[in-house]
């Protein structure tokens, strides 16, 4: 899955070209009023190992509305792409204050018409036994959360997953569970979040503790676990170190679609989303990131991720490496938000680069 060569920074040079060029009204002046919502729409364009190059556009809302110290910028996203392999994703996704984060609601929104690969269940699994699948996916995902004392936030979860309209060739591969199914969820999130900044921070912690128990007709009921510890510090002037130590655990028969999965974005970046699958994983995730010159700075980043199908069975073996680098470009110095450019390599010989406003985690 390598990249053409020269890919990475031509399609870098491209997105900051066009960012910079989308707000080039805005030089941060100390002398202008900063409104309370403000927009910043970039072309999207990357290269994902499960979504091969893609097209598209993302627009960020930042979202000011109460002006005060106790009360952290809010933000909301919306995004496009249009993949190679002719794959459509619309996703919408929100963190929001009330004033003196006194409530805090988080979620995502998503459609997607998805041709996908899947090669069965485990860390293991071999890439002989994959298969094409095609289906449609409507993803919801809310968190409504109160603030307790000194931001620990604590409040009921809901959660919709279906997917529909599912089928392959079940002439090369053969697997029972690739079915339609959909799953309705219900919960409740305890979070203590200190970050400074939500979309790129520097300093404070964030803990999440997740507990969901899920099912609907044809899904026997079964529950998610889930504990994301992060951590950030500023070790001196314009370097940042960033660390995660994330855990999934299903307890139950989950649809195939919900087991924990590796890749993507935003969890073990280099590694094709759902490539590998299991009941439970475990990851640790580190990051350093630092400025480079003006608007330019730089990370590298790298960790290391288990999955395994019951707490009898975790080991050392087959643990699952990744790493990279990636470029930074502050697109909004006020708020201190950055476009980032990632490339990442990971085990078995994959790789990605990714595109996206703020930081991985």
């Amino acid at each position: 899955m390598a990249l053409p060569a020269l890919f990475p920074l031509r399609l870098a040079l491209f997105l900051l070209i066009s960012a910079t060029a989308c707000y080039a009204q805005d030089p941060d002046s100390s002398t202008k009023k900063t409104p309370k919502i403000k927009v910043l729409p970039v072309p999207a364009f990357g290269h994902t190992p499960e979504t091969g190059t893609y097209v598209g556009a993302v627009c960020l809302f930042t979202l000011d509305f109460y002006r005060d110290t106790l009360t952290r910028t809010s933000n909301a996203k919306l995004e496009f792409n249009y993949t190679w392999r002719k794959q459509v994703i619309l996703e919408a996704g929100w963190n929001y204050f009330s004033r003196e984060e006194k409530w805090y609601t988080q979620g995502t929104l998503q459609y997607s018409k998805f041709p996908d690969y899947y090669y069965g269940i485990g860390a293991t699994t071999s890439d002989a036994a994959q298969v094409l699948y095609q289906s449609n996916r409507m993803v919801a995902d809310v968190n409504l959360l109160k603030n307790i004392n000194r931001k620990f936030f604590i409040g009921p979860r809901l959660r919709y997953i279906n997917y529909y309209a599912l089928s392959y060739d079940t002439t090369d591969n053969y697997h029972a569970e690739l079915v339609d199914a959909n799953i309705v969820g219900g919960g409740f999130t305890a979070l203590k979040d200190t970050r400074n900044n939500l979309l790129n921070p520097a300093a404070g912690t964030y803990l999440e503790l997740t507990n969901t128990y899920n099912g609907s007709a044809g899904v026997p009921v079964y529950s998610k676990l889930l504990a994301d510890a992060r951590g950030y510090k500023t070790l001196w002037p314009n370097v940042v170190i960033a660390g995660r130590f994330l855990n999934e655990f299903t307890f139950g028969n989950p649809p195939f679609y919900d087991y924990s999965l590796i890749g993507g974005d935003k969890k073990v970046r280099g590694f094709y989303f759902g490539r590998f699958r299991d009941k439970n994983l475990s990851t640790l995730q580190a990051e350093v990131r630092f400025k480079v010159v003006w608007r330019f700075g730089a990370a590298v980043f790298g960790g290391i991720s288990k999955l395994y199908p019951s707490f009898d069975k975790l080991s050392l073996n087959d643990i699952k490496p990744n790493y990279g680098a990636g470029i930074r470009f502050v697109i909004d110095r006020k708020q201190n938000i950055n476009l980032r450019f990632d490339y990442a390599l990971a085990s078995d010989g994959q790789d990605g680069f990714y595109v996206s406003f703020g930081e991985s985690f």
